[in-house]
């Protein structure tokens, strides 16, 4: 096994391998798992859902250099799946969450991460991986599957919409 990366390691069913590299990737797989899901039970489940499927599907990854991003994919359609399949809960704890927003002070309202919170997905996914995991459009692009342009629309109008909420007026469509 000397000489043989981390990966070709885990590859072949190596689970120290496996789990050194998810040592690396455990605080950006939280923090992301975070903005979506907005509480720590429901985060830390997307990432043991998540640490699972990639023990699974490890062979999937050509290059060790990719493994991150394949991982943050993994998370966020993860993420996303667990956030449809409990849409109604969600739903709820927002209205909830809007309710008592009403009656902090300015400050606590302006805070960005609420503010992500309440955007579509597609906005929120490219604000997140542009200005929280540091990517590139064309790397963000790649890892969305879609076209460099979208991800520059979609990021101009999640800006766009957080101004909005910054200026005092409304997300559309999300109640901001």
């Amino acid at each position: 096994m000397f000489g043989q990366s981390l990966l070709k390691k885990a590859q072949k069913g190596h689970r120290k391998s496996f789990l050194q590299l998810i040592e690396v990737e455990k605080v950006k797989l939280y923090k992301m798992a975070y903005v979506y899901m907005k509480n720590e039970n429901d985060a830390l489940d997307v990432v043991q859902e998540t640490i699972t499927r990639a023990y699974i599907k490890i062979e999937s990854v050509k290059e060790e250099q990719y493994f991150s991003t394949w991982l943050m994919r993994i998370l966020i359609n993860t993420a996303v799946e667990m956030l449809r399949r409990n849409a109604k809960v969600i739903v709820l704890e927002n209205e909830i969450g809007e309710t008592r927003a009403a009656h902090l002070p300015i400050e606590d309202k302006l805070d960005l991460l609420t503010a992500i919170e309440h955007l579509e997905e597609k906005y929120k996914t490219v604000i997140v991986l542009r200005y929280y995991q540091d990517l590139a459009v064309k790397d963000i692009a790649d890892f969305l599957n879609c076209p460099e342009g979208t991800v520059k629309t979609n990021l101009h109008r999640g800006i766009q919409k957080l101004k909005e909420f910054y200026e005092g007026g409304k997300v559309s469509g999300q109640g901001y």
